[in-house]
């Protein structure tokens, strides 16, 4: 049972990197919480989705876990105790590692995760497992856009502008996203953009209920976004609109990528992509008319075996016409999960350290060792990236540690990916629900949620939020820090992993100071007083101590800095202060139609579930409004071949097949058919989907595979 500790919490919603502010109020009784609107928190001023209003109901005990569970001999998961399940797990990490070597033991975290949570356990990894093989699943969500800016600007944060300068500024084009559905409350400033006279582009291959607002929709052929963005450039050169005093005082690189961009004129772009030549020269005209103006990107995009390269040719665009390191103009990344932008930051991802420190330099090693309290020898290099290490599963990497991911539905080719999940040697899995990843478990370790923990996020604009623990969690559950330190002690590492999220934050803030995601200047205190801080925010540096002999008051101390809400007005974060243009050139998606399969999948999401839905499928008024997968699909492919509406249709690809309704509108190009992801079974959309890896970011190619479509 749960025991309220205050009257009214002000904390943030559970779910996408918008981080939502609300209210919690104990229930009567002090079973539950109650969400309130909490209407001065800036970002979603107190709007909230159906996801937010209901989160407290995965708090059940009806739906979540509420004590660890181990297989027995005879292959059931029973009830056990907390020190017979990080006994069972202690000894399965090190048994792996004593027979193979410690690479053999992998973990996988999630974005969701907080930032104590993903430093602690990138920190567990290295530390107390030796191991390299560390990733999460963050790396399917924004990690093309993240490798484009670090080679474009020099640094990644989705966004290098707060979501309250959209409104502001004279155009937005949108490239693959659908707001209205994944990030409800944002959808506002979308609607204000355009109430001040601003104008909306969005691309996308379906005229989804963000494209419905749109002033032009451009529904390009999934796979081609690199295409169109080369064409639109093409056309930005020819008609002299572009910005050359900008591109001379601030950045490098634009005479080859121009020379690719002319390579794509516009009627070879209208046969790639689909969209008339009319089309692209009124996107330019739109995007280039007035004074400011942004290019917003999201999964659509991104997702590709192409998406660094896709993500840079939008980037170019922006440099191009200098809407770039300007007030109110700006590239920017919408991260989709909760903490995907903190989660990479601070030592999930393989091949980084706490700071978004490179792992293979030398002086980050030093200092985060230092921090640590190891030798920076001692620490092992990059290791495989999320596909990667799930694909060695059973071979090369023999037991896993699962912090708040549930790969069985969310990874691609995902009936391979739960084979290879079920022949390890052994799987620890540490969640609030029994997902279908940890179904698979040797063991469960039940952990704390939301409202039960105190922890910081940092959401799409950087800002770094604190959530309060509002509820004393049920007795059965412990918090994913305090598993961390019963592992490690068990492991042999005795200091290192405080159980309190406090202690582990500055910790963090000495581990990242320096660092390019920099929050050595944030504290609890301040986060409470300010709504948030962006980084970076370094700690002012001590003033020097006067001498004995000096005449005069004592210096001030120097000030707090204020962080940084807007990134680039005076200089990119490159070493001469100089934008990078990328020359990029479109090629075609790792698999392109034929006679076999036909057909162009791309998957989504729907409003009313969340990511692979563990949570949000536990809850009955969600699954009132969004029930099951279902197939979309335009009424001149239904007609050929004899689809009816609400029927069974057969998705087939090389991979797999997967069985849904038919849900037949004209909203998608006929070419192509929609499937969101949220669902396990028969109409898992990710048995279909493509593992075929980005060559920079090692994202999956999600939103775009051939299909065949036939009744089931």
């Amino acid at each position: 049972m749960h025991t309220p500790e205050a009257a009214l919490t002000a904390t943030h919603c559970p779910y996408c990197a918008l981080q939502c502010g609300m209210n919690l109020r104990p229930e009567p009784g002090g079973g539950s919480v109650t969400v309130e609107e909490r209407a001065d928190f800036p970002v979603n001023r107190g709007a909230l989705c159906g996801k937010g209003r209901t989160a407290p109901a995965v708090l059940s005990s009806r739906v979540r876990l509420t004590g660890p569970l181990v297989r027995t001999h005879a292959g059931q998961l029973e009830p056990a105790t907390w020190e017979e399940a990080l006994d069972a797990v202690a000894e399965g990490l090190a048994r792996t590692g004593r027979a193979h070597g410690p690479d053999a033991v992998g973990v996988f975290g999630g974005g969701g995760l907080t930032n104590e949570k993903a430093y602690a356990l990138g920190k567990f990894a290295r530390v107390a497992l030796r191991t390299s093989q560390i990733d999460y699943n963050g790396r399917f969500c924004m990690s093309s856009a993240a490798a484009a800016h670090q080679r474009a600007f020099g640094l990644d944060r989705g966004l290098p502008f707060p979501l309250e300068d959209i409104p502001r500024t004279g155009c937005v084009i949108l490239v693959g996203s659908n707001l209205a559905e994944t990030m409800p409350p944002a959808l506002r400033y979308l609607t204000e953009l355009k109430a001040n006279g601003g104008t909306l582009i969005v691309i996308d291959p379906r005229r989804t209920r963000t494209a419905e607002q749109a002033d032009l929709h451009l529904a390009p052929r999934p796979g081609t976004d690199l295409a169109l963005a080369l064409g639109l450039l093409h056309l930005i050169v020819a008609e002299g609109r572009t910005d050359e005093e900008f591109i001379a005082a601030r950045t490098t690189g634009w005479e080859e990528t121009r020379a690719a961009a002319m390579a794509h004129w516009p009627e070879l772009v209208e046969r790639i992509t689909g969209v008339p030549v009319p089309r692209l020269r009124e996107a330019v005209s739109l995007f280039c008319e007035p004074s400011s103006a942004m290019v917003l990107t999201a999964r659509g995009p991104e997702q590709q075996s192409k998406g660094t390269d896709t993500v840079g040719a939008w980037i170019n665009l922006c440099l191009a016409t200098g809407r770039a390191g300007r007030p109110l103009s700006g590239y920017g990344c919408l991260t989709g999960q909760g903490n995907g932008q903190g989660g990479r930051e601070h030592g999930q991802k393989a091949d980084q350290l706490p700071g978004y420190r490179k792992l293979t330099d030398p002086e980050a090693r030093a200092h985060v060792a230092g921090v640590w309290g190891v030798d920076p020898d001692s620490l092992p290099g990059p290791g495989r990236s999320a596909y990667e290490l799930l694909d060695a599963l059973g071979t090369d990497v023999r037991a896993l540690l699962l912090m708040g991911s549930n790969p069985v539905v969310s990874a691609p080719r995902a009936a391979h990916i739960e084979e290879r999940i079920r022949s390890l040697d052994f799987l620890a899995v540490a969640d609030v629900v029994l997902s279908e990843t940890a179904a698979l478990a040797d063991v469960v370790l039940p952990v704390t949620q939301w409202a039960e923990e105190t922890g910081t996020t940092t959401n799409l604009e950087g800002r770094v939020l604190l959530r309060r623990r509002a509820l004393t969690p049920p007795p059965g559950v412990r918090t994913d820090l305090e598993v961390l330190h019963g592992l490690a002690g068990r492991l042999g590492v005795e200091k290192g992993f405080p159980t309190d999220p406090e202690e582990v934050f500055e910790e963090l803030r000495r581990a990242s100071a320096g660092g390019p995601a920099d929050y050595s200047g944030i504290s609890y205190a301040r986060i409470e007083t300010e709504q948030g801080v962006f980084w970076p925010c370094p700690e002012p540096l001590p003033e020097a101590e006067p001498s004995p002999e000096a005449a005069g008051p004592a210096p001030e101390p120097a000030a707090a800095h204020p962080g940084t809400p807007r990134l680039f007005l005076d200089a990119f974060a490159t070493d001469d202060g100089r934008a990078r243009f990328v020359p990029v050139s479109h090629r075609d998606a790792a698999e392109v139609p034929d006679a076999q399969y036909p057909v162009l999948l791309t998957t989504g999401r729907v409003v009313a579930q969340y990511q692979s839905g563990a949570q949000t499928r536990r809850v009955d008024e969600l699954n009132a409004a969004a029930p099951g997968p279902f197939v979309e699909i335009h009424p001149r492919l239904a007609a050929r071949i004899g689809a009816v509406d609400g029927s069974p249709l057969a998705v087939v690809s090389r991979r797999g097949r997967a069985v849904a309704p038919a849900r037949i509108t004209d909203a998608i190009r006929a070419d192509t058919v929609f499937m969101p992801f949220h669902w396990p079974g028969e109409g898992r959309a990710n048995t279909l989907t493509n593992p075929a890896l980005d060559p920079v970011s090692r994202m999956p190619e999600f939103k775009v595979c051939a299909v065949r479509v036939e009744p089931a």
